[in-house]
């Protein structure tokens, strides 16, 4: 099964149920389509009593393990499973495994610029030197170059980026991977990578900074 470059897909093997009076669906996975998902899964339950869909939203790298394990009956995931994972899957369950798209959203970068009330614009070169280090002040010529007539401070940008495993790292690393070849060569894309520069916090809780400092985000999903 070949992979699909889908920002959200579910993961599913094909079962059939049959028989069953009452029915029970387990899921689990990513945590960014749980509010959909749950509006879904009741509005079905409500036409359908007879048939309860349970969905846990644990990350997707936790969907991709249940589901390999056999303890749900699909997983939801940011990111495909690689050509590893599908085969253990085939391994453990004697079945193949189906990714398509559910949700769509966007991983987007967000920044803080006091004094700044313009917004501001960031080529790929930028974005990706600001994650390599290469571009550490708010006035880089890059930044600058990408926002005529607006006046940027010399100050420092700070990036904080999700330090657990996550589906949202993997598409923002995914996009760096493509944006600069630099980024592809030293670090690479996936769920968890050793982030050149940042401070680090699950689910993007931001540790405290000096006031004299700026940050950027890489991301705010999940």
């Amino acid at each position: 099964m070949k992979r699909l470059a889908l920002s959200v897909s579910l993961v599913l093997c094909l079962a059939v149920l049959v028989g069953a009076q009452n029915l029970a669906i387990n899921a689990a996975g990513a945590t960014f389509p749980y509010p959909i998902y749950s509006k879904w899964f009741d509005v079905y339950h409500s036409k359908n009593p007879n048939i309860q869909i349970n969905y846990q939203s644990i990350g997707s790298g936790g969907g991709i393990r249940q589901l390999t394990a056999g303890t749900v009956d699909f997983g939801a995931s940011d990111m495909p499973m690689n050509d590893d994972q599908i085969k253990e899957f085939q391994s453990k369950n004697g079945c193949g495994v189906l990714h398509f798209p559910t949700v769509i959203g966007a991983v987007v970068p967000t920044y803080n610029v006091p004094k700044v009330s313009a917004d501001l614009k960031f080529t790929e070169k930028a974005i990706s030197g600001i994650y390599l280090g290469t571009i550490t002040k708010w006035n880089d010529p890059e930044i600058v170059k990408a926002n005529p007539g607006i006046s940027l401070p010399k100050d420092d940008i700070v990036v904080v980026h999700r330090s657990d495993g996550s589906g949202t790292t993997f598409i923002w690393t995914d996009f760096l991977s493509k944006a600069s070849s630099d980024w592809k060569g030293k670090v690479g894309s996936g769920t968890s990578i050793n982030w050149p520069v940042g401070l680090g916090g699950k689910a993007m809780r931001e540790s405290r900074v000096s006031s004299s400092r700026r940050r950027i985000r890489s991301d705010m999903s999940n």
